[in-house]
Order: C-alpha cells, then structure tokens, then sequence
C-alpha cells in the first residue's frame, strides 16, 4: 500500500536539530517515503540542499528576553501555527517528527491538534524546553540518551530509544579496528575541537597543557587542533616555542579522516559530538559548555563518563595543570585509552538513523508500539 501522505520533519536552523532530520530525511527517502521538511529562515538552506525534500518555511521565535521580547516571540509562534496548521491540511501528512528548538513547535502543535501521528527526537541527556512543551502532546519521544532528565513519568511510556544519527563517513569509522598505541613510547595523536560558543577555554587551556609536559612527552604528541580565527595565531606561537607538532585550522573538510586517525578527542559535549565520537569509538575529555541551556552539555558529559567512554572536566576543573597530568598519564599507559576507546564504541549506537526511521514508520503506518523503551 502507498503511503497516504509524506511524512513531515519539523526542525530549526541550527544544525543540532537540522543534521538528525537529514540523517532521518535520508533513512526514510530510501524506504520510499515522500519528506517535507518544515523549518524556519534559517534553516531554509539546509533544507534545499536535501535532494528530494520539499522544504517549507514558517515563522517561529525563541521565547527569551524580557517581557518584550517574549510577547513578540509568542507572536511569531502563533503566527508560525496558524501557517503550519494550513500547511499541513494541503500536505495531509502520516507523520510529523520534530527535533527541537523553537521553530519545531508550530509544526508540532498543530500536527498534534490536527491528530496526525507525532514524534519528537531529543539529542541530549536533558529534555530541551521547546521539546518540554511538545512531550505531553506527542505519541513518542524517541532519545539519544537511555536516561533523559525533564521527560515528565506520564510520558515515559513514550519513551523509544533511538540514538542520535551521525554521518555515513562516521559511522564507518567505528567498523574499524582503534589506532592502538603498542608502547608507551609511540606517538599519542590528539584531536582536538569545540564549536564556535565558548571555544576560547579549549585554546587558551590545551596548548598550555601540553607545553607543561616533559621535552620527551612533546616529542610525542600530534595534535590536530581546531580554533577559532582569533586564537588561531597565539596556539600556533604556544605550539612553535614547545616544539609541538601540530596542525591548525579553523575548519577540517575532512574531519572524518582526523577522527579516524585520533586516539583522542578533547571537545564540548554537544549531542552531535558525542554521538560521532561513541560511533566511531574514540574515548573524550570533555569540558561541557557552562552557559548551554539547562546545562544539558553536562548531563551529556556526565552519562558518556559515566559509562567508562571518555572523562568529564568543568571549565573551573579545565585548567593547564590538570589537563597536563591527565596527559601524562595516557601517554605513560596505552590501555587507559585503549579502554576507553572500547567502552565508547559500545556506548555508539551506528544505526540511530534506521532506528529512528522505524520509529517515524510505525507512526506513520499506524503500528504505534515502541521498539526499545528506557526509564
């Protein structure tokens, strides 16, 4: 039997919300489902650069400043209700998923009013607030974390675990066997990266952390560093006086390739760093975002620690000393990485976009029973 309408994606601009509705618009479109993509200005250009995706835009506003701000926020989204609502009467979609941020909540809401089948994807370890409004009214809630704080006990039911979908040239990585170092004398290669909020702590502290390490310790690191342009001169000069080997950019177009090549990964703990990091099984020092919203980069950081994939450290517990000592001692003991690098691939979950897109099915087919719950 055809399906009876496409199934609809509803994300924002940002590409935390935007990547995970690609990787889904892919899985689906392969299975032979027609996908509308529904976003706002920003995420327009995403959104185009899907082959075979209708793309529509609404208007949609954070609800943030003062009171102001807010009631011009509400407008936006009422607005951005009343056009998805007529949207999707001309669409008459199976399904609606939605990926958070603001601009995924007209789409939502009226897909919910209208009775169409609803899902949500939550890609951190903290239920986000536009995602918190929808969860009541949605039919799943499918996760990239086993544990997500903010889902309500009413709503656990809904619950389906699904990872967060990651790029094809990832998830390959992790099929491949870790870049074990056999001694303690073999160069360490060190990957190191943080989006462009907050990035300074990574160049001001790392650099530092590795120049305080004994002349034997340096001759054996490689770094491969992303920075901002603003930093990017100041690394290089720490770098240059320690007699460090490192490369520098302010973006790698083949990051896959570094990722592969890396034993270890110093970054944030955004969702989309997490989920590429446990896929391709490489262990993580993190230093989650202080300022993210409801501190869900913690959350993040804290559930990958605490399944032995990697080491959470606070910006105030980031410091060269620390860093450095840390260092030391995976330089002086490979199995410490080579566990860790083992753990986090089995934390990965490479198949995230054909879970999710199962989940998007069943909705859309009207076989509503979830697949794989968490509490």
């Amino acid at each position: 039997m055809m399906p009876r309408g496409p199934i609809v994606l509803a994300a924002g601009g940002t590409g935390g919300h935007v990547f995970p509705a690609r990787a889904l618009a892919e899985a689906l479109t392969a299975r032979g489902w027609r996908i509308a993509l529904v976003t706002d200005m920003r995420g327009t250009a995403f959104g185009e650069s899907m082959a075979g995706v209708e793309t529509h835009r609404i208007r949609a506003a954070t609800l943030s400043g003062g009171i102001a701000g807010k009631i011009r926020g509400a407008l936006q989204l009422g607005m951005g209700f009343i056009q998805a609502r007529a949207l999707l009467r001309r669409l008459a979609p199976s399904a609606a998923v939605g990926f958070g941020g603001y601009p995924s909540v007209p789409t939502m809401a009226a897909a919910s009013g209208a009775r169409v089948p609803t899902l949500i994807h939550e890609q951190n370890a903290v239920l986000g607030r536009a995602n918190r409004l929808l969860a009541p009214r949605v039919d799943r809630i499918a996760t990239a974390f086993a544990t997500v704080l903010g889902i309500r006990p009413d709503d656990r039911k809904k619950i389906v675990l699904t990872g967060n979908p990651v790029r094809a040239a990832i998830a390959a990585i992790g099929a491949r066997p870790y870049p074990a170092r056999m001694s303690a004398e073999e160069p360490l290669r060190v990957l190191v990266f943080g989006g462009s909020q907050g990035a300074r702590i990574l160049s001001d502290v790392t650099p530092a952390a590795f120049a305080a390490l004994p002349a034997d310790a340096r001759a054996r690191l490689r770094i491969v560093q992303q920075c901002r342009a603003e930093d990017l001169e100041c690394v290089r000069a720490v770098y240059e006086d320690a007699a460090i080997h490192a490369e520098l950019a302010t973006f790698f177009e083949d990051m896959p390739a570094r990722l592969a090549a890396a034993h270890l990964v110093i970054a944030r703990a955004g969702a989309s760093t997490i989920a590429e990091a446990t896929v391709a099984g490489r262990p993580i020092v993190f230093v989650p975002y202080r300022r993210a919203m409801d501190d869900h980069q913690t959350a993040n950081a804290r559930a990958v620690a605490e399944a032995g994939a990697g080491w959470a450290m606070a910006e105030d517990d980031f410091t060269a000393p620390a860093l450095a000592a840390r260092i030391g001692g995976f330089l002086s003991d490979p199995d410490l990485l080579r566990a860790a690098a083992a753990r986090s691939l089995a934390t990965g979950r490479p198949d995230a976009a054909e879970r999710l897109a199962d989940a998007a099915e069943a909705l859309a087919t009207r076989n509503s029973r979830p697949t794989e719950a968490a509490a």
